[in-house]
């Protein structure tokens, strides 16, 4: 079944985005091929170490506290998208009717696991460097 073009008009705008997005990076590849700097020398070669010269192996071991701040981080980034939409929707709720309460407690449990699993956290020493 061939679409009418009517229907075809309507992803013009999408087509249009992701032929920009398409001519963007491919242009800018292109242009930093063609115009930009080629010196190459012993210090560009070298890996990057956060402007420090590396001086020894990549491989050093790195204290599991790192890790698990990182984690709890991700936990709460998480648990902000997730209230984005609840306080949204909460908004649109009739006051003091039970879908509203309902819609109340849902979120306070949600707070409060991850609140229990912050303290389970601070208990075992994840926030404690030495």
């Amino acid at each position: 079944m061939i679409l009418a073009a009517t229907e075809l008009s309507s992803y013009l705008p999408i087509f249009l985005m992701i032929g920009a997005a398409l001519t963007f990076g491919i242009g800018n590849v292109v242009l930093s091929q063609l115009i930009g700097p080629k010196r190459a020398g012993a210090t560009k070669g070298i890996a990057y170490e956060s402007g420090m010269n590396p001086i020894t192996s990549s491989r050093k071991r790195f204290n599991v506290r790192f890790y698990l701040i990182a984690m709890v981080f991700l936990v709460f980034d998480v648990e902000v998208v997730f209230l984005y939409p609840w306080a949204a929707t909460f908004g649109n709720l009739e006051p003091m009717s039970n879908e509203s309460l309902l819609w109340l407690l849902r979120i306070l449990f949600f707070l409060l696991t991850t609140v229990v699993a912050y303290l389970y956290g601070f208990r075992k020493g994840v926030f404690r460097f030495d």
